[in-house]
């Protein structure tokens, strides 16, 4: 594991998987019972990687998204960003486990220690909401900037109907901060932001959670590489 963090840095507020730091042991957990893994398998579907791709996870907490990939596609360059040590600690157990090669760095979205133009592909997976509105956007130039003049944005989070309601993902237990910033998740206000952010985006393809509801998966390229 790598750490990009400078002290300052480091000790920007972050929420963590489950909302609260003493939940992420759980984390696993909670993948396996909303049934978390039909949304990485049609993530990766979309991504349509090949051989050679350089793939980049922001928000990749315990790593699962990173090791279902890497075990459909064992010759691509796969990088991992989170800003939650344990969180990391346990993605490269699972990915040593799995005997997969995966670089996993401390940071955060809204600043990608990465170079211009060095990733194929990357993925998004139930963090965006982690964000207010104005990280969001940040988040989403530093995609542009650091994804390839080809590549591919696809990234998955909550969609909230014109009520604001989410039956499949319980807003009660959540942190007040969490369930705010939620409410930029309504109808297809992710799809639009992302639009507004200078990429191509696809219709948003709902997958069905084992437990209730269903996440959004939007597939965006850069402006005029669609």
């Amino acid at each position: 594991m790598t750490e990009k963090l400078s002290q300052s840095r480091s000790e920007r507020d972050y929420i963590p998987g489950l909302g609260r730091q003493f939940l992420t042991p759980l984390y696993d957990v909670a993948h396996r019972v909303f049934g978390l893994h039909s949304v990485h398998n049609k993530m990766i579907e979309l991504a349509e990687l090949r051989g050679g791709h350089r793939v980049l996870d922001v928000g990749c907490g315990t790593g699962n998204l990173l090791r279902a990939t890497g075990r459909r596609h064992r010759s691509v360059d796969l990088v991992g960003l989170d800003p939650d040590p344990k969180a990391l600690i346990r993605a490269e157990r699972k990915a040593r486990r799995a005997g997969l090669t995966i670089r996993l760095d401390r940071g955060f979205a809204q600043e990608l220690p990465y170079e211009d133009g060095s990733f194929d592909r990357v993925f998004s997976s139930l963090m965006l909401h982690h964000l207010d509105s104005t990280s969001k956007d940040a988040l989403l130039a530093e995609v542009r900037r650091v994804l390839r003049s080809d590549g591919q944005l696809v990234l998955a989070d909550a969609v909230l109907d014109e009520q604001g309601h989410h039956h499949g993902h319980r807003q009660g237990g959540m942190r007040g901060r969490m369930r705010e910033q939620l409410q930029d998740n309504v109808g297809d206000a992710v799809a639009q932001r992302i639009a507004d952010a200078g990429f191509t985006v696809e219709p948003t393809r709902p997958v069905a959670l084992r437990i209730g509801g269903s996440i959004g998966i939007v597939s965006a390229r850069l402006d005029g590489n669609s």
